[in-house]
Parts: C-alpha cells; structure tokens; sequence
C-alpha cells in the first residue's frame, strides 16, 4: 500500500491544487449563508471525487488491472492516453495565458454564485470534482494505479479515502479560515482569491504539463516492462 500511496499522493496535491474550484469556493463562503452553502461546496466536492474513484476501481477491478501484481497493459495505455490530453490540455491553456496577470478574467458563470441555492452549490461542487478537465483524469489515473497494484479490497477503499482527503485540502483550507478566522477571515481569504484569479491559468497550465509528462513517463513504463 506504501508503494500505491506514493504514486498517487502527487496527483492527489496536484487535484487540491485547483484554482478555479478554490475560487468558487471562496465566493460561495462570502454568500449570506456561508457557513451552509461552505459545508455543502466541500461535500459536494468529496461526493464526487469519491464517486469517480469509486467507478474507476469498480470497473478496473473485473478488468483485470492487476496481472501477476504488475499492472496490466491496458492500465499503461490508460495513462498514456490520459497523459497525452493533460499535455496538450497545458500547451494550449500555456498559449492563451494573458500576457499580463492583472488582465486574468474569471469564468462568467462564477458571477452567479450568489444567487445558487443550496443544491445547486452542492451540484457545482459535484461537477468540478468528477467533470473538470484536469481532476478527472487525474482522479481517474489515482484510481487505476490502485486498481492496478493488486491490493485487497480493503487497502483499496484506504488508498482512494486518502486521495480524496489530500485532494480536498484546497477547498477545505479556505473553509477552515472561515469557520475560525473571525475577522480576518474575509481579507485572508480575499488575498487568495485575487491571486488564484490572476495565476489561474499559468498555474492550470504548468500542473497540466508536469503531470501530463509524468503519466505518460508511466504509461510508457507499463507497456515497455
């Protein structure tokens, strides 16, 4: 489990690393019902983490991922594949980064934060963990790596429950802050939503690239052995 624990534990920080969701989640915490709407952000997002990992080993298992406690071919190729989107995921957002940060625009949809209801901030959280285009992949790499190291089901259920907790502390920092900063929480947490807006995309980008190189280094690596 050590072992699996250490293939998936960057890919985890690379999840929590996720500027956009951070920002929402900031926006949704300076709504009037915070606190609620807060809580329901950070659950929505665990769910579907939690979801898509799940799917992932429920399908991986009878898929044979593991093969002779090796991973099996398609495991190689699975990340491969998913390497090669990130790559090309990072050198496009790389191209369109604004020249000069102070220029960064938010997502237009982010405008209408305030005015979501209690579902609809759980289900945004939902759907920037298990559809975004740099946490799923990721989160689905996490899941295959488990699958794939022949560990019994228990260590499995351990392993993802970690990749999810690790991937969440983006998120549940700022919530954190909120909860017991008092005062201050506004400002603190106002500094690091203009900085996430600003570096969005350079940060999106450089985290595409890196992981995006590392699964296809361990995509080769699978199919080479």
């Amino acid at each position: 489990m050590g072992e699996v624990l250490g293939d998936v534990l960057g890919l985890a920080a690379a999840v929590a690393i996720s500027p956009l969701p951070i920002i929402a989640m900031i926006l949704v915490l300076a709504t009037p019902r915070g606190r609620l709407n807060g809580s329901l952000f950070a659950g929505g997002w665990i769910l579907g983490l939690s979801a898509l990992g799940a799917v992932t080993l429920a399908l991986a298992g009878p898929g044979g991922a593991s093969s002779g406690g090796h991973p099996a071919t398609w495991v190689g190729g699975l990340k491969l594949a998913l390497g090669v989107l990130l790559v090309l995921f990072g050198a496009r957002l790389w191209h369109r980064r604004p020249a000069d940060a102070s220029e960064a625009q938010l997502p237009k949809w982010m405008a209408t934060i305030d005015r979501l209801t209690p579902v609809k901030v759980f289900g945004l959280a939902l759907a920037l963990a298990a559809l975004n285009a740099k946490n799923a992949p990721l989160t689905i790499a996490a899941a295959a790596s488990i699958a794939s190291a022949g560990l019994p089901v228990a260590e499995q259920i351990a392993s993802l429950a970690i990749f999810v907790l690790i991937g969440s502390l983006g998120l549940l920092a700022p919530l954190g802050v909120f909860l017991v900063g008092g005062d201050r929480a506004k400002t603190t947490l106002g500094g690091w939503k203009d900085w996430a807006a600003q570096h969005n995309v350079a940060v999106m980008a450089v985290l595409f690239l890196v992981l995006g190189l590392k699964l296809l280094g361990d995509g080769i690596a699978i199919l080479t052995s």
